[in-house]
Formats: C-alpha cells, sequence, structure tokens
C-alpha cells in the first residue's frame, strides 16, 4: 500500500495541513498511523465529511483528550494539560522545578542540563504525575472508587523518598496523624469509615453540580486519607469529576494559591471563597478550549 504525507494529503483534498493532522488525531482518517512525530495516510483513504452540527452532538473535551492520548500528539490540549496541571499541582505543594523543566521532562523523558541541584523526589513524582493524568483520563467515565484513590496515590508516591519509609503507606491510608493547614484532620483508625461515607454520598447524588464537585473535594481534604500526596490526588480527582459531567475543569496556579486555600479553610462557612476562586481558573481554561476549538456549555 502506498502512503501519503501530511502535506500531500492536504493538497489532495483541498484543506490545509493543520486539519488532515486533526482528521488523523481525532481518528477520522482510517489506516493513517504515527511513524515518529510524523502521519502516514493510505493513498486510497478519502477527506472526512465534515461534521454536520445539528445531527452530530460535539466534540467533548474528554473525547479530545482521549483521541490525542492514543494518536500521542504533540501540541495539542492534551500535551498542554499534562504540562500545565503536572507543573502547577506540584509547584503549589513544593516542588522546585521549573515550567520549562517540567514541560522538558514530559517531552523528552530527561531533564536537561541545570546550574542548580534538582530534588529527585520532584522529577520522580513529575513523572508520576503525567501517569496519574492518564489514569485520570481513562477512568474519568466511572464513578470514584476507593481503589483508582489508592491507585492514584500509589503512582503519584511511587519510588520517592516516603516510599522507602517504613511508616508512609504508599496507595494505602495514612498511618500516622497529620494536620493541614493548621487544622486536624481524620484520625487513620477512621480514614476507611469516613472514605466510604464519603463516596456514597457523593455517588449517591445523580445529577451533579459544580458545588457538588467542590463539596466533594474539600471533604476530600477534610480527611486527607494519605500521609501526603493528599492536595495532589484530590485535585486530580476534581479533574476527572469534571471531564465525567463535561464541567469545565480549572487548574489551580501560583496566583490563586492562596484564595484556594482560604476557600477550603472557609467553605463550611462560606462557599464562594472557594466557587469564585475556581470559577476564576476555570475563566483561564475557557482560553484553551477556545484557542483549541473545543466547545464547551458557556454557563459553567
Amino acid at each position: 500500500m502506498q502512503y501519503l504525507s501530511v502535506a500531500e494529503a492536504a493538497m489532495k483534498w483541498g484543506v490545509s495541513e493543520r486539519s488532515v493532522r486533526n482528521y488523523c488525531a481525532h481518528g477520522r482518517v482510517e489506516g493513517a498511523f504515527l511513524v515518529g512525530k510524523t502521519w502516514s495516510i493510505p493513498e486510497s483513504a478519502e477527506k472526512p465529511e465534515r461534521l454536520n452540527k445539528h445531527t452530530d452532538a460535539p466534540r467533548t473535551l474528554l473525547e479530545v483528550l482521549k483521541a490525542e492520548k492514543a494518536a500521542k500528539l504533540h501540541g495539542g490540549i492534551y500535551h498542554k494539560l499534562q504540562i500545565e496541571l503536572t507543573y502547577n499541582s506540584n509547584h503549589i505543594e513544593g516542588s522546585r522545578l521549573t515550567h520549562d523543566q517540567t514541560r522538558y521532562i514530559f517531552e523528552t523523558n530527561t531533564l536537561g542540563v541545570t546550574d542548580e541541584a534538582v530534588r529527585v523526589d520532584d522529577v520522580v513524582e513529575t513523572a508520576n504525575h503525567f501517569k496519574c493524568i492518564d489514569m485520570i483520563i481513562d477512568s474519568a467515565p466511572g464513578a470514584p472508587s476507593e481503589a483508582l484513590i489508592k491507585q492514584l496515590h500509589a503512582v503519584l508516591k511511587g519510588g520517592t523518598a516516603d516510599s522507602r519509609q517504613d511508616w508512609f503507606a504508599v496507595g494505602a491510608y495514612k498511618k500516622l496523624p497529620n494536620e493541614v493547614g493548621g487544622r486536624e484532620t481524620a484520625a487513620p483508625e477512621d480514614v476507611a469509615a469516613q472514605m466510604k461515607k464519603l463516596l456514597a454520598d457523593y455517588n449517591a447524588v445523580k445529577t451533579k453540580t459544580f458545588d457538588d464537585l467542590l463539596e466533594f473535594h474539600w471533604r476530600f481534604e477534610r480527611i486527607h486519607p494519605f500521609q501526603d500526596g493528599n492536595g495532589r490526588v484530590g485535585r486530580l480527582l476534581l479533574f476527572k469529576e469534571c471531564l465525567r459531567y463535561n464541567i469545565v475543569p480549572f487548574i489551580i496556579d501560583e496566583s490563586l494559591k492562596l484564595y484556594y486555600y482560604r476557600g477550603l479553610q472557609e467553605w463550611e462557612r462560606e462557599r464562594g471563597y472557594l466557587r469564585d476562586t475556581c470559577l476564576t481558573a476555570q475563566d483561564r481554561f475557557k482560553k484553551d478550549l477556545d484557542y483549541f476549538r473545543i466547545p464547551y456549555d458557556d454557563r459553567d
């Protein structure tokens, strides 16, 4: 069989090369496959029909992420999400890696040259977080479960210095009491029961609102089920549920960190703090969706 390059297919079909790459990445060109970063397109392949927006449901962010992940597409929303969510979620927890270093690890699986000492755990947890995002995309359609939550923690903290400590339970609930923001959290012996109740209460709500997702996140962080890594696992779960219900997700960055922590601290008294912070982050994410031409409900 003869194959065409992206440029040759674009000329044959009378479209831009960008359109051809999008067709391939979204699985709309039968038989097309990647060789390195280059698409090979069967000469017999036909130009995909234009999607009829009156008969075809618009592609969701989750569908696009799954397609780009499967195609190992560089430069799309999946690529950007991996870097932005990993960098920001790790950074607000104390990672010293720069945004460029995070991007370099994702794109090349190497760190690159640096004049400063780099903590091994920062590198390990960055690589692990990329895997966690893939897990979130794969598991997004299903309800959150204890098994998924523990698996996320096991992947995130696997191979770190913590994982070599006898008192640190990787992929299992904490053994020792801990605090968050100066507040007590669930006692180790109470964690399992509280997590089961949290998941039962949340999964019993059939139609989820934005506040339902935030309430779930707040309760998870108040329980603080793991010795470390609770914030990152909690934000991954929150991102997953946004994908599941086609709610515009959001990424908490350094500029929103203090507002985010205040929102969690004050949730019982005033929900507006956390809600407004997350809505601000959501508006920023909408700009990425607009750029990549991914539809969303603007009422979110």
